[in-house]
């Protein structure tokens, strides 16, 4: 039987009070992100730090939003943009410093791109061929804040924060220097050329230099400077000397100073004191000359190897210098003379003349005195070689006794000194006279004198000649056959002369028999001396 629908129980339904809102873990991380990134913002807005623009003459290596700006190989910034001018001549590069960098951006601090470079002075930035190159800093001592800078396009020899000191240096010629060459002291490096430029005048060159510390308290007011670059090579009695700073002076050039030997020690020298370069130490070590004269010296003689810039020579020792070589005519012969324009160092000249220098009296008042006492004792000028392989001519200077009198001019501005001619040209008017001398001998009639000469002596030995002749076949014969019977005399008498041969021994008893008898004399005329009357009466026979 089908069931029959039954009432079921149906649940009750409860009211179930309203929940509040709660937050889901869903929604945690995005919250946290936010926050995080919202704290990420205002970090970099506080951390931001100020905006500059360097301007660059090119763009090379420069990327916006990956060039970095380093100080010390520490990033301070970045390259947000790079751009060109508005004339197009440069490239404006916009970077974004780091806080701490703000103080940077000050009026003397310099940018520079840093890039593998290679020069005389080494090879730099070799890691940006690998890192990409970026912008490097140099910072200014100033104070005075700033916001658009002219970058450099070679870095800076000298850091700013480099402790040492500045120095100019004046100079007629460049030589080999250039930015980075080193600057020595004792042959010890101590500084760098900082910059090399020409004076607005065009008549000279500046070059700054940087000493690094302590070696700058060397350079004091008496410090000379000279350039050192190559070597130099000297002869004297000692043999060949080579001098050189070091090998790469050859190569770039460099400088080098020294105080002068035995001078007393001054105060170094402030920053930015401006010295003379000279061109090599023996100019530099010379001390300077408080009393310069200028005088000129006429020739009647050609000169020929003379230069300016020829020394005047006393004995050994330079007393001036040649500054100019000129012709003149002359009033006098109506002939071209050459006139030589000298500066000669009174306190030189004086100080080798010690003793002979008036120091007091009318002498030492009137300056034309001492020269007109030198002149008039024969001092004179002359021209002499100064090398046989050049030929160059100098000037000397000295005593001439058998000089012809003669007198300062002191009415010519400058005043002329006498001279007298130099000794080749005296061997040439020697040559010259003995020439003439020659000219007036008669050397056709010594000739033909001398040929007739030669004929007699000809005839003189011919006629010799024949005698010899003469001599060999008549006397000779003759001679050897008296020479031979000499020969056979002589061995006769030798042989007569022998301790063996008979007459030699009948002489020694001849010599024997009248040694006896002699004997027998010497005994009678004894008896007869002691008995005389035996003359008379005879031997008395003597009893037993």
């Amino acid at each position: 039987m089908a069931d029959t629908p039954q009432d079921f129980d149906i649940p009750e339904a409860l009211a179930t009070p309203k929940r509040r809102w709660s937050l889901s873990l869903v929604w945690v991380i995005p919250i946290v992100a936010a926050l995080a990134g919202g704290w990420l913002a205002v970090k970099a807005v506080l951390e931001r730090g100020p905006t500059a623009t360097i301007s660059f003459k090119v763009a090379e290596g420069l990327e916006a939003g990956k060039t970095k700006i380093k100080y010390k190989n520490v990033d301070i910034g970045e390259v947000k943009s790079v751009t060109l001018s508005e004339d197009h001549s440069r490239v404006i590069v916009t970077a974004q410093f780091s806080k701490q960098a703000e103080s940077f951006l000050v009026e003397s601090t310099r940018f520079w791109v840093v890039r593998a470079r290679i020069g005389t002075g080494g090879i730099s930035g070799l890691g940006t061929l690998f890192s990409g190159s970026y912008i490097g800093v140099d910072i200014g001592a100033s104070s005075k804040a700033q916001r658009e800078f002219t970058g450099l396009e070679i870095p800076p020899v000298v850091p700013g924060d480099l402790p040492g000191r500045q120095f100019v240096l004046r100079s007629a010629d460049l030589g080999s220097l250039e930015r980075g060459s080193p600057v020595f002291f004792r042959r010890l490096q101590v500084g760098d050329v900082v910059s090399v430029d020409l004076d607005q005048d065009g008549k000279g060159i500046t070059v700054k230099i940087f000493v690094n510390a302590p070696y700058d308290k060397f350079v004091t007011n008496d410090t000379r400077f000279w350039h050192a670059s190559g070597f130099d090579i000297t002869l004297d009695a000692a043999g060949v000397k080579i001098d050189t700073q070091s090998l790469a002076t050859i190569l770039i050039g460099g400088i080098a100073f020294q105080s002068i030997p035995g001078a007393q020690a001054t105060a170094a020298a402030g920053a930015d004191t401006v010295f003379t370069l000279h061109p090599d130490r023996e100019q530099a070590m010379k001390r300077p000359d408080t009393r310069v004269e200028p005088w000129v010296l006429v020739f009647d003689e050609s000169v020929r190897g003379l230069e300016p810039g020829a020394p005047l020579d006393f004995r050994g020792v330079i007393i001036g210098e040649v500054t100019g070589i000129g012709v003149r005519l002359n009033p006098v012969g109506k002939d071209l003379q050459m006139y030589v324009e000298t500066l000669v160092y009174g306190d030189r000249l004086r100080a080798r003349l010690k003793g002979t220098v008036p120091e007091t009296g009318p002498g030492a008042e009137d300056p034309k005195a001492f020269p007109n006492t030198l002149v008039e004792t024969g001092f004179r000028g002359q021209l002499r070689i100064g090398n046989l392989l050049t030929g160059n001519l100098y000037v000397a200077l000295d005593f001439f006794p058998t000089a012809r009198p003669a007198k300062i001019d002191w009415a010519k501005e400058p005043p002329e000194m006498p001279t007298v001619r130099s000794g080749l040209q005296e061997l040439q008017a020697t040559v010259s006279h003995i020439a003439s001398q020659l000219d007036k001998v008669p050397f056709d009639q010594i000739g033909a004198d001398l040929r007739q000469v030669l004929k007699t002596l000809n005839r003189t030995l011919q006629d010799s000649d024949k005698l010899v002749t003469r001599l060999d076949a008549e006397v000779a014969p003759q001679a050897r056959a008296t020479l031979e019977e000499a020969r056979r005399t002589l061995s006769t008498a030798e042989r007569t002369l022998a301790r063996d041969a008979p007459l030699q021994q009948d002489l020694r008893g001849a010599l024997h028999e009248l040694s006896r008898t002699a004997q027998s004399l010497r005994l009678l005329a004894e008896y007869l001396e002691r008995h005389p009357e035996a003359l008379i009466r005879g031997k008395r026979e003597e009893r037993p």
